[in-house]
């Protein structure tokens, strides 16, 4: 049996998944969890085979959540699930170590393939993301840039994003100011929610 975890803050397409999964003969799904460190948390209790991760999810979204359980539960694979696909998040999934990478619109057969494919340690990445990430290119901004986009986004000022990332406040606003060139964006905001969409944050 793949005894699999499943992290999903829609009750509703978890439950379904869940349920549909269960349906499996070689397939045990031994918890369901609705954010990132309770499904941690259920990782290192429960020691799944196979953890299938919603990318975007409360306190700790797939991919942090992934780095996290690569580094304390390496033998657990992963899957992302995503139903707004961003084609820069694919590079920091397979960065992190995830084996799968596929859309909320599988069906639920193709979703126990890829428990499988995944448990098995193959790669499982739909082709249509994969072809967008191919044409998306490689990110302009340095991971500093990145880093202060990141603390933007959640709103942090200036003078905390200083104080978090060990930085003068001066020098945080050069970070800014290169990204918003660089994103053509009027706004730290506005270049922090674009660095977004295009999944490098």
């Amino acid at each position: 049996m793949i005894r699999l975890l499943l992290a999903d803050d829609e009750h509703l397409i978890r439950g379904a998944v869940a349920a549909l999964l269960a349906l499996e003969p070689d397939i045990d799904v031994v918890a369901e969890v609705a954010d990132g460190p309770s499904a941690l948390k259920a990782a290192k209790e429960l020691r799944p085979d196979v953890a299938m991760l919603d990318l975007e999810m409360p306190d700790m979204d797939g991919i942090e959540l992934a780095e996290a359980l690569r580094d304390e539960l390496p033998t657990t694979r992963i899957a992302i699930v995503t139903r707004h696909a961003r084609p820069g998040v694919l590079h920091r999934a397979l960065n992190a170590g995830v084996l799968a990478f596929v859309p909320k619109t599988a069906q639920a057969q193709s979703l126990a393939d890829v428990v499988r494919k995944v448990n098995a340690g193959q790669r499982c990445i739909d082709p249509d993301l994969a072809t967008q990430a191919l044409l998306a290119g490689p990110c302009p901004l340095t991971p500093r840039e990145l880093d202060v986009l990141r603390e933007s986004r959640e709103g942090a000022t200036v003078q905390v994003i200083a104080q978090r990332l060990h930085l003068t406040q001066g020098t945080v606003r050069n970070y800014l100011s290169t990204a918003m060139t660089k994103l053509d964006a009027d706004t730290r905001y506005e270049a922090a929610q674009r660095a977004w969409e295009l999944g490098w944050l």
